[in-house]
């Protein structure tokens, strides 16, 4: 079973998102251990880019701020092998762009997750027609590139869904990440669509779930839910004072999903 697979094997999985390096490295690591211990199944860590395109301003300040000290990628790997050397087995995938895969080497980047004992990546910007150079790379290394699926990609979720690989990343809303006061897509027939072409393939949403109750409703009808801007806005609020508040927080987000 893959480091991804195992997120999604004892019901529905709770994936929350941090940048890495916001407010500082030593944060983080600590986030990561306090998500992990509040029964967070899979943790994307989001490697600091200057044009993150497909985040709104809440994500986009956090990359200001983590560039801001110089936080590389090299840097997200030492913070994963301090996390692993420590003993947290949560499962681990990076949530970046291509150019930061790029620049370092597709396939030395692969490598390097592979040796930390990671579970893949996801490439927001990287259309499925110009996946297989990542692709492959990351597969060679038994790694997944986990796709989106977005309310807008219509005839192409299934042929998206029966090559997919880890997980289907459903997006529930148009336009970048951030809050939301109401969800109006129809998740359920775009989860519909991926498991009738992929019944093995795990989807979990993502994009503007905020509330516990957003993340059970999304839950009850997919693998599992997936919150970004909402925990990056706390640390954002709360600084190197973060740890406890999006503790207590991701606390109630497991809660509601696993009730779903």
């Amino acid at each position: 079973m893959s480091c991804i697979a195992s997120a999604f094997a004892h019901g529905k999985a709770f994936i929350p998102f941090i940048t890495a390096g916001d407010p500082t490295l030593d944060v983080t690591e600590q986030l990561v251990y306090a998500m992990a211990e509040e029964g967070a199944s899979l943790i994307e860590l989001g490697v600091p880019f200057s044009d993150p395109m497909a985040e709104g301003p809440v994500i986009q300040d956090a990359n200001i701020r983590a560039l801001r000290h110089h936080v590389t990628t090299d840097d997200v790997f030492a913070l994963v092998e301090r996390v692993r050397a420590r003993g947290c087995d949560v499962p681990l995938v990076i949530m970046t762009y291509a150019n930061v895969v790029y620049s370092y080497g597709i396939d030395r980047f692969a490598a390097r997750q592979a040796e930390l004992g990671m579970g893949g990546v996801i490439l927001p910007d990287v259309p499925f027609e110009e996946r297989a150079e990542f692709a492959g790379a990351f597969s060679a290394h038994g790694l997944d590139l986990v796709p989106l699926v977005a309310p807008t990609s219509a005839s192409r979720v299934a042929q998206i869904a029966r090559e997919a690989t880890g997980f289907v990343y459903i997006v529930s809303s148009l336009g970048v990440t951030g809050e939301r006061a109401q969800i109006g897509t129809d998740v359920a027939s775009i989860v519909q669509q991926v498991k009738e072409a992929n019944p093995d393939i795990p989807a979990a949403v993502g994009f503007g779930i905020s509330t516990p109750e957003q993340a059970a409703d999304m839950a009850r009808v997919s693998d599992g839910a997936i919150v970004g801007s909402s925990i990056v806005r706390m640390i954002g609020e709360h600084g190197e004072d973060c740890v406890e508040p999006v503790r207590a927080y991701v606390r109630s987000l497991v809660a509601a999903v696993r009730s779903a």
